[in-house]
């Protein structure tokens, strides 16, 4: 892979990474789990090699496991390594459930968009009109109106919402998505819609809502209704404020600081994420990942004009730096390949989405990262994408 196309995937992994008890750690004496469990189809398939040499050696300091699977025109490859847990060391399970992170924004893109192409939602009205009482006790500066476009591109001018000082300690408690969103209101805008793009959660809390307000129905079942059900992916859901990841999956753990300065390995596979709600509450597998994205970008899911919306980036104001972000997914060149993907981390796990412009590759994985939501992209992961996209 060229310098410009590493540095640019690699820009956006970064991007996307914006009773637990204590678990042993890697156990130097313990030989890496298993050889990469590997298949692949002949033709013009993938890089296996590459691939292979991406995942192996899990677990070590950086991931416990790695679900990996790459397709289109032009041939697949399948694969996983590493460990289930780190108590047995038995195998990864190549078909485990994860927590999606941010990767769920794609699904509310697309459900929104949905909405958009049946005229129940219009991308230039302002969010007021559909939800004037969200912003009737909005102190601090008034905010201008702020189009439903600018939810899904990013460009709202809302600031983040306030969380849990401490989320470790807070794992299992409930924090309401509308409370966050009272708190990101109260802080007034952080400039006018449409001028900035930033990535943020709070756009696409406040997209769910606003699905809700125009459907009449729950996000989660929305989307059940719109994308899971006609998929047929059935390991996809939303778990609400259940801290639990029903049904299959390998654990996660998250290096933490102990009291005496040593790093420990934490299982934090239990989490109640409901905050995260539309932005990233998601639970799926690599699977039905690939099923969603090989149908969306295949324009399965979305009439030609709103996908093209969503793979539109948005013009900012003068001397704001270009947009890299659509309504959803980020834009991003691999040699001579446009590459759409959307990151996704929540702790314990990180993932991505990927597809070319021209279907001839996708990607999804899922890697068991042990500091997912870290400042510095996941190696494990780096070394998938280059594998895979190059």
């Amino acid at each position: 892979m060229k310098v410009r196309a590493r540095a640019a995937l690699a820009a956006a992994l970064v991007l996307g990474l914006t009773g637990a008890a204590a678990a042993p750690a890697i156990a130097r004496d313990h030989p890496p789990a298993s050889s990469v469990t590997t298949v692949d189809t002949p033709s013009n398939r993938p890089d296996g090699k590459a691939l292979r040499d991406a995942v192996k050696g899990l677990p070590n300091a950086d991931a416990t496991a790695a679900l990996v699977r790459v397709g289109g025109t032009d041939g697949t490859w399948r694969g996983s390594s590493g460990v289930h847990d780190l108590v047995t060391h038995r195998k990864a399970d190549p078909h485990g459930r994860f927590r999606a992170g941010s990767t769920t924004k794609i699904v509310t893109a697309a459900v929104a968009l949905q909405l958009v192409a049946e005229g129940r939602l219009d991308p230039d009205r302002p969010v007021q009109d559909y939800m004037p009482g969200l912003f009737a006790k909005a102190s601090a500066k008034k905010f201008d109106p702020i189009p439903v476009r600018s939810l899904l591109n990013y460009t709202s001018g809302l600031k983040p919402g306030d969380g849990f000082d401490d989320e470790f300690a807070h794992r299992y408690d409930t924090l309401d998505p509308r409370t966050v969103v009272a708190s990101a209101i109260a802080k007034g805008p952080e400039h006018d819609p449409g001028d900035e793009q930033h990535y943020r959660n709070i756009g696409y809390t406040v997209l769910g809502l606003l699905i809700e307000k125009v459907t009449g129905d729950s996000y989660a079942h929305q989307a059940a209704l719109r994308i899971f059900e006609p998929l047929h992916m059935r390991d996809t859901y939303f778990p609400g404020t259940d801290p639990r990841i029903r049904g299959p999956h390998n654990r996660g753990y998250q290096q933490m600081e102990q009291a005496d300065g040593t790093t420990r390995l934490v299982d934090v596979t239990e989490w109640n994420q409901y905050d995260r709600f539309a932005a990233g509450d998601m639970i799926s597998s690599t699977a039905d990942l690939e099923r969603f994205t090989q149908a969306l970008f295949g324009g399965e899911l979305l009439p030609r004009a709103q996908l093209k919306e969503m793979l539109t980036r948005p013009r900012l104001a003068p001397g704001v730096p270009e947009a890299t972000f659509g309504a959803g997914p980020q834009r991003a060149k691999v040699g001579d390949k446009v590459v759409w993907l959307k990151t996704g981390a929540r702790y314990g796990y990180t993932n991505i989405i990927a597809a070319t412009e021209d279907g001839s590759r996708t990607l999804i994985y899922s890697v068991n990262a042990t500091d997912a939501k870290g400042k510095d992209a996941n190696p494990v992961a780096g070394r998938i994408v280059e594998a895979a996209l190059r």
